[in-house]
Formats: structure tokens, sequence, C-alpha cells
């Protein structure tokens, strides 16, 4: 059983950074797939950046690469995800989660995904 928690959301400006972490509890085996997802109001949950606990591999929605990052700190079991160049249209929940997916091979497919946390709300504002 693995728990799930985020921290780091608020409220900034357009332009700004801001840095999610996601702290596990519980055992994560090297074959786990770490996920980033977001949901804004009447939309789709959809994903934002995927690694591979097993060798750090990472993945991107087209929307945000370049500007986030995702890593890992596997001695902390925490997950984060950095911010860079926010955007309004980045306004959501965000949600880390975690998948058996072996090489993060199910992508962004939510229903793969058998942890998920809380989730902590970003708001940028123009």
């Amino acid at each position: 059983q693995v728990q799930l928690v985020e921290s780091g959301g608020g409220s900034v400006q357009a332009g700004r950074s801001l840095r999610l972490s996601c702290v596990a509890f519980g055992y994560l085996y090297s074959n786990y797939c770490m996920g980033w997802f977001r949901q804004a109001p009447g939309k789709e949950r959809e994903g934002v950046a995927t690694i591979y606990i097993g060798d750090g591999r990472t993945s991107y929605a087209d929307s945000v690469k370049g500007r986030f990052t995702i890593s890992q700190d596997n001695a902390k079991n925490t997950l984060y995800l950095q911010m860079n160049s926010l955007r309004p249209e980045d306004t959501a929940m965000y949600y880390c989660a975690a998948s058996f997916s072996r090489y993060c091979s199910g992508g962004f497919d939510a229903k793969g995904y058998s942890y998920w946390g809380q989730g902590t709300q970003v708001t940028v504002s123009s």
C-alpha cells in the first residue's frame, strides 16, 4: 500500500515558478512509474509528466515541455515537479500518482495508476 501526499501549490502571477512535492509513504519498488496529472474545473484530468523510478526516464505533455521538470529523490521517497514560466492555463488541481506500468509504457492513461494523492491547487493569474 502506498500513500501519496502533495504539497507546494499556491497562487502566483504568470511567468513565475512553483515546485510541487509528493511524498510517498510505503515502499516504492524500482519498477514504479510516477506521474503528475492536473485537472482544471470543467475539464478532464490530463497527464503532465511521468518518470520511471527504475532508470529516471521522463516524458512530458506537449503543453509543458521546456517549462516543467519532473524529478525524484529516492532517498526521501519524494517526487517533484518544477514548474517555470507558469501560464494562466496551467491553473488546475495537481495530483501525483503511482503506477505499476513498466517503463511508464502506459503513458498518461489515468486508469493505469493505482495510487493517487489528494491534490494541491495551483492558480496562475495574468
